[in-house]
């Protein structure tokens, strides 16, 4: 049987990135990234919800959004869900659901500009940003 685990969004960065490293010293990046949607209720009334989303970046994906991405910014996100489970300091069962990045596009101009003294066009910036995107994360390099 096949089976598809896929998630694209285009929204806002919630929080500024946090990087951390594995003890195998590979960087993983996570931000919260908020969707919304404006919908028009049966009383003719216009309503927005915003969804909250943990995206998480590893190897050179993460070491780019922890430089480039900011609170506030336009971002893209394509990758799968993941549904992780521990047990809380207070013994409680806790439980949450990640987007695992394959794709982070960077869609304010400012999120891809140059560094000082270097003269890069955008599109070449995210081009690297999707190279960086494409690695493969090993379960022997998750942080939990």
């Amino acid at each position: 049987m096949v089976s598809l685990n896929r998630v694209m969004l285009i929204g806002n960065v919630g929080t500024d990135p946090e990087m951390r490293f594995t003890p195998s010293g590979n960087p993983v990046t996570s931000f919260r990234v908020a969707t919304s949607r404006v919908y028009t209720t049966s009383e003719g009334e216009r309503r927005q919800e915003t969804e909250w989303f943990t995206v998480v970046a590893w190897k050179k994906q993460a070491e780019s959004c922890n430089q480039f991405l900011t609170k506030g910014q336009r971002v893209y996100v394509e990758g799968s869900l993941q549904t992780r489970s521990w047990e809380g300091r207070d013994g409680q069962k806790r439980v949450t659901v990640e987007v695992i990045a394959n794709r982070v596009l960077f869609l304010d101009r400012q999120a891809v500009a140059p560094l000082p003294g270097e003269e890069a066009p955008v599109e070449a910036t995210v081009e690297a940003a999707v190279e960086a995107s494409e690695e493969e994360v090993a379960p022997e390099d998750l942080p939990f």
